[in-house]
């Protein structure tokens, strides 16, 4: 029933996931990043079309009226070559119209002489001298005609060509002005408009051939690996190449590779969690069964049963106790240490004893620890620590004496107290651990050191040590072989605890 609710449960929340990735889909070409791109490439160009815009106007503008001053001019000249003649009328008002203005005075030798006029104003709103207009200037006027001109009265005077002596004044009404000016910044707006479509157009093909496509690829990749993990052909083949882009593309699909076998070796470790539950359960009953017929043992008046019974009695208990907190390792954590004062010998010996070392098979085993040593630790804890980095040396130097039977073979388990810290060492002379072994040092199935293993012994061995507040670590030999050294610090003892104990010592 729950397997299959976990079932529906998995295909409602990949079902979830596919709803909200179709959900976050972009939609549209502009609803993705590359219809962004497109608009902020034009709008920026537009920006940048203002900057340009409004000099080239404050320009077109001195342009247009440096144009009439010299028409003017032009004809001021012919005007002036007719002295002491006045010119009539009908050809005053006709030269009005040719130059576009209602008021014409030249200056020379400093005079000034009306030479051509008609319906003279009786002010005028504005007055600029073209002799010398700045930047700032020309566009603060430019500007001021565009927004507020087209029916006022404007007088507009400079120099005739070079000659500063001589200069040309004119009146005139600036609605031909602004509307040339007008007609000038729609020319330049549209121009503006199909430079900018034109450029975007370019930046966009380009960008999306180097930029959206790739990382649309990636998320498409990433959308293909969250429906489907487990499946190889949703892996990322990454492109050959060496931007960022493609750089992040190998690194997605490693990471992708590297999730699956992450997958997999979960979904292994859960089958192999629910086989070691089934096994758990059988051998404890086959246990318990052997418990009760070896308490029999005991009864038995015999020198050599009455030896070996106690340590099979032991055995059989910590078995007994190893299946019952055997699931403990990666669901919870170890139980906490119920820490004593331990002569450290007598584990070493029951560790000795259980491994069945016979020195006739080649393997010694050397104890060197004083008798009188005591370590402040948890007694059947501190027993699975040494006997799991024993036994995993006594296997080592087995294979290793297959392949080097002339080899000298010994484990030395040594320990000694400096202050309130026991160090243990457990040395074998073997062919020493693998570079991928120490590469995965105290990981669960994966830091074996021996093919088949499943590298649970250091793994359990660092949890009950950091249990204990000690250290457990590889210690680099000059030679070869293995060696593990531990460190068991003792619990801190209170002020009061030390003085009780003090005064029942004396």
């Amino acid at each position: 029933m729950n397997s299959e609710q976990d079932r529906n449960l998995g295909t409602a929340n990949k079902a979830e996931v596919r709803g909200h990735d179709r959900f976050c889909r972009p939609t549209g070409i502009f609803g993705g990043l590359s219809g962004k791109l497109l608009i902020l490439t034009i709008i920026f160009i537009l920006l940048a079309e203002v900057l340009i815009f409004v000099p080239s106007v404050a320009n077109m503008r001195l342009r247009w009226l440096e144009d009439r001053l010299n028409t003017a001019a032009a004809a001021a000249t012919v005007i002036d070559g007719l002295q002491p003649v006045e010119l009539p009328r009908a050809l005053q008002k006709e030269t009005l119209m040719a130059t576009g203005t209602r008021a014409i005075v030249l200056r020379k030798d400093g005079t000034s002489r009306l030479l051509a006029t008609a319906e003279m104003p009786a002010s005028v709103d504005e007055q600029y001298d073209l002799s010398n207009v700045s930047l700032p200037t020309a566009m603060r006027d430019a500007l001021d005609t565009l927004l507020f001109g087209g029916n006022r009265i404007i007088r507009v005077f400079g120099p005739v060509g070079g000659d500063t002596g001589t200069g040309i004044e004119v009146v005139l009404k600036d609605t031909r002005l602004r509307n040339a000016m007008l007609a000038y910044s729609g020319s330049v707006f549209l121009m503006s408009i199909l430079i900018s479509l034109f450029t975007a157009t370019l930046i966009f093909f380009a960008i999306n051939r180097m930029m959206i496509g790739p990382i649309r690829r990636l998320t498409d990749s990433m959308q293909a690996y969250s429906d489907d993990p487990e499946d190889p052909s949703r892996v990322l083949v990454p492109d050959e190449g060496r931007d960022e882009l493609a750089v992040a593309g190998r690194h997605l699909a490693s990471m992708q590779s590297q999730l699956q076998k992450t997958l997999k070796q979960q979904k292994n470790l859960a089958a192999l969690g629910l086989a070691v539950s089934k096994i758990n359960h059988d051998m404890r009953n086959i246990l318990s069964a052997a418990q009760l017929m070896s308490d029999r043992l005991v009864d038995v008046d015999d020198p050599m049963v009455k030896r070996f019974a106690p340590k099979l009695l032991r055995t059989i208990d910590r078995a007994v106790g190893y299946t019952t907190e055997v699931l403990s390792y990666g669901q919870t954590s170890e139980s906490a240490p119920r820490r004593r004062r331990v002569h450290l010998h007598e584990l070493i010996d029951e560790v000795r004893d259980i491994l069945a070392i016979d020195p006739d098979g080649g393997i010694e085993f050397v104890e060197q620890v004083s008798q009188e040593l005591v370590v402040d630790a948890d007694s059947e804890q501190l027993f699975r620590v040494i006997h799991n980095l024993c036994r995993n040396a006594h296997q080592a130097l087995v294979a290793f004496g297959d392949s080097e039977p002339d080899s000298i073979r010994r484990i030395t388990v040594s320990g000694h107290r400096i202050g309130s810290v026991v160090g243990i060492t457990v040395d074998d002379t073997g062919p020493g651990m693998p570079q991928k072994a120490r590469e995965n040092l105290f990981t669960a199935f994966r830091g074996s050191a021996r093919s088949g293993g499943t590298g649970l012994g250091l793994a359990i061995a660092r949890e009950l040590v950091l249990a204990h507040g000690g250290t457990i670590a590889l210690v680099e030999k000059p030679a070869a072989g293995t060696q593990f050294r531990i460190e068991i610090p003792d619990r801190p003892v209170s002020l009061d605890d030390y003085r009780s104990r003090s005064a029942h010592e004396s």
